[in-house]
Formats: structure tokens, sequence, C-alpha cells
């Protein structure tokens, strides 16, 4: 069966970016000039996803009005012949888009468990909106192609520093099936380095089989007192296969400050608009903060 479905839970309170999410979505907060959840949206529809689900929670009406035509906005570029910035709102309104409320944040299990209904009887994408993915072929596609292969869910991982092992989901590989996939043994939620079966994250992007649902109406609060999605998918695989592709191309995390400032210093040093002045910056700061550190050391 073909992938035509993505889920993108975006219910979070975002409170890592308060002040400026007490009444802002935090995937609403823009990279130079393009909100996060517009580049997980453009990945699933250059992934060939058809139709796409974002479930959201208190204060997230921007997400919808970003993704709807804005009627006058149109006009006014359009009498004034702005055809560039024009085509850039129009690019966020040709998309099939739903819309579902989480009305209580129970985790991220519990915020997947809401597009039941949507999903039907098919294996789906879950986008978290926490990682923006490159490669030449977008996770997303790579997880679908790796389905249809084995008709078996699959999940995105990463390797990362063993002492951060305790921020994430982590495997327990068994083999290496083909190259970069993994059979899995079992899912740990946030071990400790002590504890951690491997250094393999799951970093956000999952192929999943529709039979999780069934676990996750079931699915006992795990860490955080939350539903936790890793959990549910180790109970799953005690039943049926579940794989692990390795992620070799280059993840923002924009799920913390430092990372979100990271990830827009180097899409601005791409961004033709800004690219130039923000290198100029750049080495003219990177100048005055070495001149302090030399007058601090003498």
């Amino acid at each position: 069966m073909k992938v035509k479905k993505a889920v993108i839970p975006a219910a979070g309170l975002g409170t890592r970016f308060l002040p400026a999410t007490k009444a802002m979505a935090k995937e609403m907060l823009p990279i130079v000039d393009k909100p996060t959840i517009q580049f997980i949206v453009e990945e699933a529809l250059a992934a060939g996803i058809e139709d796409i689900l974002i479930v959201t929670g208190k204060a997230k009406r921007p997400i919808e009005d970003h993704f709807d035509a804005n009627f006058e906005l149109e006009s006014n570029l359009r009498e004034k012949n702005k055809t560039d910035l024009l085509k850039l709102v129009e690019e966020t309104t040709d998309v099939n888009l739903h819309f579902i409320r989480q009305s209580h944040p129970k985790g991220l299990g519990h915020a997947v468990l809401q597009a039941k209904a949507f999903v039907g009887n098919e294996p789906f994408v879950v986008m978290l909106g926490d990682d923006i993915m490159e490669d030449k072929i977008p996770l997303s596609k790579q997880l679908m192609n790796d389905y249809d292969e084995t008709h078996a869910s699959t999940i995105a991982v990463m390797k990362v520093p063993h002492e951060e092992t305790s921020k994430y989901g982590i495997i327990n590989p068994e083999a290496e099936v083909s190259k970069g996939l993994y059979n899995v043994n079992n899912f740990v939620e946030k071990p400790t380095p002590e504890e951690a079966p491997s250094d393999l994250a799951i970093i956000g992007r999952y192929l999943l089989t529709p039979e999780i649902f069934h676990v996750l109406e079931s699915q006992e609060p795990g860490a955080g007192g939350e539903i936790q999605l890793t959990d549910a998918i180790d109970t799953l695989n005690k039943t049926q296969r579940v794989f692990a592709r390795e992620f070799t191309g280059k993840r923002y995390d924009v799920g913390d400050k430092f990372g979100f400032m990271k990830t827009s210093i180097e899409y601005g040093l791409v961004h033709p608009e800004v690219k130039d002045n923000l290198r100029e910056y750049i080495i003219e700061l990177g100048a005055e903060l070495a001149k302090e550190d030399t007058q601090k050391k003498n």
C-alpha cells in the first residue's frame, strides 16, 4: 500500500521559547523568513505525501492562517506587481492540509492517536517540527522507500554523543539488514548514558503502520507522566517488525534556543537576500571577539 498521509504534531506549549510563545505557536517562529513548520510541510510534499494532518492546540490558530489564502495580501501584491513576493505567499496555500485539535497535551503518543480517523487503515508518516532535515532524498521519502521493501514500520535514527542519550529515545539495534537499516531489539525512552543500549537516537521522523493506534489506545503513561510514542513503538515491536533507518544527512535541531539560533545563522548564510551581509558581519564580529579576548589576556 502506498504511503500517502503524514501527521505533524504541533500542539506543544513551546515553553523553551517563552515569552515569545506565550501567544504565538512555536512552529511559526521563522528561520530567516520561513516558519519552521513550513520546512516540515515542504519535506512532506517533496516526499510525495498527498494529505497532511496537523495536530494543533491552544494558540495554534496562526498555523492554520499561514496555510490559508490571504486574498487582501495577494491582491495588494498583484496590484503592485510584486510577483516574487506573491509567489512566496501562494506557495503555502496549494497544500491539502487538515487540522485537528489536541485539547489536552498528554504527550506525543496521545497527539498521534488524534490522527486515527484521518489515517484509517493505512501506513503513515509522523514528522516532528523540532527537526529540519536536509538530504538529497528527503528523509520521509527514505522511510517510504524502506516501507516499499519491508512493509513494516521504520523509525529514523541518528548517532548522537553518548552523554546526550538522556535527551532522546534510543534504539537497541539487533543487526544491520542492509546498509543503514537495522532490526531493533527494543526502544528505550531517554535512558541515562550508563543505561543507553546504543548511540542511535530517534530524530523525529517515523513511518508507522496503523496497528500503532491499537497500542496507543491502551498505552500507560511513561516518562514525564505522558503517553510516549517511543513506548508504544517498543510494544508494537513485540508483535511485528519495526526497523530503524540511520540518517546520514544534515539535521537542524530547532527545539531549543541555541539550536534555533544556529539554524537561523546557517540558513541566513545561504539566503540570497542576506547571505553576503551576514557573512561580512560574522567576520567582523569574530575579529572584535578575538580582539576582546586578546585584551583580557593582557
